[in-house]
């Protein structure tokens, strides 16, 4: 592959380098939480979570383990920066979102540090294009605080199932309730707030659906890349702030 040459002459002036021999492996995640414009993505050794949050109340996260990457170097105990997701989204399917069959396109991004740009190398057919986008300072994400003690309800089915149950959904309503156990609490959710997830589900082969004793929600889609490796998207969602514990 051209690009694995092209720039590893350089790698020491960089403090993050991925190499991908098919960027959809990357793009089709960043894909299943693309609802808002920009994310902050926290890279160390084990991998690469992005983050994407809206109005606080929502939190997509995708979690890309080191071993997607066919190179995955990472010089510092973390790299922290925040983007543009539209912008980076259109530059990994700069070549067209659906190659030429036997055909794929190859990614080197590499990042210097704090101010620099995020640097995409990407190769299909002989033809290498470079892309540069500029970074941002890096800010605050949400802390849900969702710790497995507090779980009070917890079920893993195949997505089929639940895909199947949102097709059947009125997505004009505004909330969606919740019942996972024949006592209370139930809780009800913004159905414009669970709409993102849907990408995700739509990508995903299991799905695990837990609620705490908040009432915060979580979503965890398992996705299986195109070489059949693990890639795990996370939604957390809070729930209806109108919606009394004493309601049936």
């Amino acid at each position: 592959m051209p690009l694995s040459t092209q720039t590893e002459d350089g790698n020491d002036q960089y403090i993050l380098v991925a190499s991908l021999d098919n960027v959809r492996n990357l793009s089709n995640i960043l894909k299943a939480i693309h609802f808002r414009d920009h994310a902050t993505c926290f890279a160390t050794t084990n991998g690469i979570k992005v983050t994407v949050e809206n109005a606080k109340c929502l939190q997509a996260n995708a979690f890309i383990q080191a071993g997607i990457f066919q190179e995955f170097i990472v010089q510092e105990e973390s790299v922290t920066f925040r983007i543009n997701l539209t912008v980076l989204l259109d530059c990994l399917t700069i070549f067209g979102s659906t190659p030429l069959p036997g055909t794929s396109t190859a990614l080197r991004m590499c990042y210097q540090g704090y101010g620099y740009p995020l640097i995409l190398f990407l190769e299909e057919g002989g033809v290498v294009t470079a892309c540069k986008i500029n970074t941002q300072e890096p800010e605050d994400t949400l802390d849900f605080d969702f710790c497995s003690t507090n779980v009070i309800n917890k079920i893993i089915l195949q997505s089929e199932g639940l895909r199947e149950a949102f097709a059947e959904l009125d997505m004009t309503s505004e909330v969606l309730q919740i019942t996972m156990s024949p006592e209370k609490p139930y809780f009800r959710y913004k159905i414009s707030l669970l709409k993102p997830s849907t990408k995700a589900l739509a990508l995903s082969c299991k799905v695990s659906i837990r609620t705490d004793n908040r009432g915060f929600l979580s979503l965890q889609y398992m996705i299986k890349n195109e070489d059949g490796q693990i890639c795990f998207v996370e939604y957390y969602c809070c729930p209806d702030e109108d919606v009394s514990d004493s309601e049936p």
